[in-house]
């Protein structure tokens, strides 16, 4: 029987300091990532250069996007169909600037918004598919973060609860067992997992990316449509001062850890079982 929400968050992830970590995210090689978003872009501001560092070193990395981002826009000539494409463009070049091929890039294609909608328990489904199909040695995902957070932005908490269920679901072939039975997909248990926005008081893990830090720039500003003034009235350029601007707020923004760029995480290596 699959548990609620919020009490599978509550008793959610054995306390990472209870596991030793064989290598540290950002050195591993030749492994497989797979990266679940809300939305084409948090990734890039929660993770970015963590990815860059990760496609540096040869690993594949996979990215499930629930969403197609189709109402961020203020612009009152823009639609939500065009919106889509712009958002499918933009992530794509986004991407590729840390690295990420397109073709590792799947769109679960959910409405900017109507994720907590969506019809359950098939987005669990979905979601373990995935996870049964990439198989990946490290997962990355959306934490639901600050508590303001956690309750006001609904795909960010529905695409956090709903990967960590699928992570669940996916170790235990009787749920959904018509994925072994029909498509001969075997369970599997993800060995480690990181999870980008966290609450402050639950960072157990930082990345450090100084050597990054540019990459994650670049790609973060690929995403023209979601600032000032592109935001506002569409345009699929940068004016120069614009683009400073956006940056040097870009680069406030970055946590840093004894004078250095870092990406922070909640880190854990599986559940409480209790």
């Amino acid at each position: 029987m699959r548990r609620g929400s919020l009490l599978l968050l509550a008793a959610l992830l054995v306390p990472a300091a209870l596991h030793a970590q064989q290598t540290r995210l950002e050195d591993l090689h030749g492994k497989t990532i797979l990266v679940f978003t809300p939305h084409p872009d948090d990734e890039v501001f929660g993770a970015g250069g963590t990815i860059a560092l990760l496609n540096r070193n040869h690993n594949k990395v996979i990215l499930a996007i629930y969403t197609n981002d189709d109402k961020g826009s203020l612009d009152p000539e823009m639609s939500s169909q065009r919106l889509a494409r712009i958002r499918k463009m933009e992530e794509e070049k986004s991407e590729a600037v840390l690295g990420t091929p397109k073709e590792n890039i799947m769109w679960l294609g959910y409405d900017d918004g109507m994720l907590e909608y969506a019809p359950q328990p098939h987005l669990v489904e979905q979601a373990t598919e995935i996870i049964r199909r990439v198989r990946p040695d490290v997962l990355l995902s959306v934490d639901p973060g600050q508590w303001y957070t956690r309750w006001h932005k609904t795909d960010h908490r529905m695409a956090a609860f709903n990967t960590v269920d699928a992570v669940r679901a996916a170790e235990f072939w009787l749920y959904f067992p018509n994925q072994k039975l029909q498509l001969g997909l075997q369970p599997y248990r993800v060995p480690e997992m990181y999870f980008f926005y966290p609450a402050p008081g639950e960072v157990n893990y930082r990345v450090p990316i100084d050597d990054v830090m540019d990459l994650k720039l670049q790609s973060a500003v690929a995403q023209v449509s979601q600032f000032a003034p592109s935001e506002d009235r569409y345009r699929d350029d940068w004016d120069a001062k614009d683009l400073k601007t956006t940056e040097d707020e870009l680069k406030q923004l970055q946590p840093r850890k004894d004078g250095h760029a870092v990406e922070e995480f909640r880190y854990s290596t599986g559940f409480n079982q209790e």
